[in-house]
C-alpha cells in the first residue's frame, strides 16, 4: 500500500512510521523542514512543501497513492484548505484529523467520509485499521488477540451466525452487529449514524454493509479477511 501523510507532527509522524514498517510505502509532507528532516531517515520519503498551494502538491503522485491523510493538528485552517485539495483532486481515499466538533461539521459538509481524533484515538491503533484490509475499526487485546470491526459482505446478506460459521472455520466469535444509518447533521450534510444491535447469537441475521465486531487470534482475523477479498 501507497500512503501520503500531510502534516508531520507528533500524531502525523508516528502514524508514517508505523505504517512504514509494516512494509508500506509512505510520503509524509509538512511545511516545516525540521519536521521533514526529522523523519526523512525513518520513512520511505519526506518533503517539505506548502500542502495548501494546488501547484504544489500536484506534483505528488497522488493518482498511484492509496490513500491520503491530512494529519494537521496545530492550524485547522490549513487542515480545511489541504483537505478540500485533496477533494478536488479526487485521490482514491481521503482520511482527514479533526481537534474539534466544529471543524469535523466542515469536513462532513465536505463529503470527508473519515475522521481521525488524534486526542482520542492512537497512531497504533490508526495504523493496524489502515494496513489490514476491510477492517473498520480495531482494538488490540493483547498482541496476539484483538478485536475489529470489519463490513458485511454481500454474500453474508441474509445468513445467520451460523449458517456462515465463521467460529468453526475461523475460530472467530462474532460479538456484536452495527447498522449503519444516515442522518444529517446541523450543517446539512449527511453523515453515517452506528447503532450496535446487542450481543450477537447464532440467530443474528447479517445484513449487507452494516457491521460485523469480531474477536479472534490475530492470524486468524488476517486470513478471514484475506478469503473475503477473494470472495
Amino acid at each position: 500500500m501507497k500512503y501520503i501523510i500531510i502534516g508531520l507532527g507528533n500524531f502525523g509522524a508516528s502514524l508514517a512510521e508505523k505504517l512504514t514498517s509494516m512494509g508500506n510505502e509512505v510520503i509524509g509532507v509538512d511545511v516545516n523542514m525540521n519536521k521533514v528532516e526529522a523523519i526523512k531517515d525513518k520513512i520511505t520519503h519526506a518533503v517539505n512543501l506548502d500542502s495548501t498551494d494546488i501547484t504544489a502538491v500536484s506534483n505528488l503522485p497522488l493518482k498511484d497513492t492509496d490513500v491520503v491523510i491530512v494529519g494537521i493538528g496545530e492550524d485547522q485552517g490549513a487542515n480545511i484548505m489541504a483537505t478540500a485539495l485533496m477533494k478536488q483532486l479526487n485521490v482514491k481515499r481521503l482520511i482527514s484529523r479533526a481537534i474539534s466538533s466544529l471543524q469535523e461539521m466542515v469536513l462532513e459538509a465536505m463529503g470527508v467520509d473519515e475522521i481521525i481524533h488524534p486526542e482520542e484515538e492512537t497512531a497504533e491503533r490508526w495504523s493496524k485499521k489502515l494496513n489490514l484490509h476491510g477492517v473498520v475499526d480495531s482494538f488490540e487485546v493483547n498482541w496476539e488477540f484483538s478485536i475489529i470491526e470489519t463490513t458485511i459482505p454481500k454474500e453474508f446478506d441474509g445468513k445467520t451466525l451460523q449458517e456462515i460459521g465463521l467460529k468453526r472455520k475461523y475460530n472467530i466469535i462474532v460479538l456484536s452487529t452495527i447498522k449503519i444509518t444516515q442522518e444529517k447533521n446541523r450543517l446539512g450534510a449527511e453523515k453515517e449514524v452506528t447503532n450496535v444491535q446487542g450481543v450477537a447469537s447464532a440467530d443474528t441475521v447479517l445484513y449487507h454493509g452494516d457491521i460485523m465486531v469480531l474477536y479472534g487470534h490475530n492470524n486468524n482475523i488476517k486470513k478471514l479477511l484475506k478469503d473475503l477479498r477473494r470472495v
